[in-house]
């Protein structure tokens, strides 16, 4: 299930995945706040909050954003998951974008990192 962050930005795209994430949940919610986003923006971020071990879907569906890196301005992924983090770690020299990770006890800090000027 993929949960909208309330209260960001209008350039940043918030989701939270909890449990088991369907293609479905993908097409119909994070595809959607992604196109409406870039429509307004050239830049737009991602803050991706990811409250399971195996997020399924969501993490195999990130391809939806990876045609859109060079709109990717940041990139703030929360998860206390190992391999996820990583994962995300090693890849994120390949993204020209400015990744950071986060542990969710540092959410309130990645809200703030992407958020901010």
């Amino acid at each position: 299930m993929i949960q909208i962050v309330e209260g960001l930005p209008d350039n940043v795209v918030g989701i939270v995945a909890k449990g088991r994430v369907t293609n479905e949940d993908c097409n119909k919610i994070l595809k959607p706040l992604m196109e409406t986003s870039l429509k307004r923006h050239d830049k737009v971020r991602l803050y991706y909050e990811i409250g399971c071990r195996f997020p399924g879907a969501a993490w195999e569906d990130l391809r939806i954003g990876l045609e859109h890196i060079p709109q990717w301005e940041r990139v703030a992924v929360v998860t206390d998951v190992g391999w996820v983090r990583h994962t995300v770690n090693a890849l994120r020299f390949l993204i020209a974008s400015d990744v950071r990770v986060f542990t969710s006890f540092q959410a309130p800090e990645g809200r703030a990192w992407i958020t901010s000027h």
